[in-house]
């Protein structure tokens, strides 16, 4: 299956597209700084009802739009 075709398969069962699961992450405060895959695939099960690769495929969306970002790093301290 091409990734476009998870992607309208997503849309078919939701109605909703990558944009749209951005504002409700959003809405929801999942899309933390730190957000962790695991952690999007799992609020995409409960509110959604999408499978791993389903939830994958809006993560790497997420992901490859700059949406997810990196915990902020803390600074280390001298050893």
């Amino acid at each position: 299956m091409s990734f476009q075709s998870y992607l309208n398969n997503i849309k078919a069962k939701t109605g909703k597209t990558p944009e749209d699961f951005r504002e409700a992450a959003i809405a929801a405060d999942v899309l933390k700084p730190g957000v962790t895959a695991t952690q999007i695939i799992e609020w995409l099960a409960k509110d959604y009802d999408l499978g791993r690769g389903h939830a994958m495929c809006i993560f790497t969306v997420f992901k490859d739009n700059g949406w997810v970002k990196p915990k902020p790093k803390t600074p280390r301290e001298p050893k």
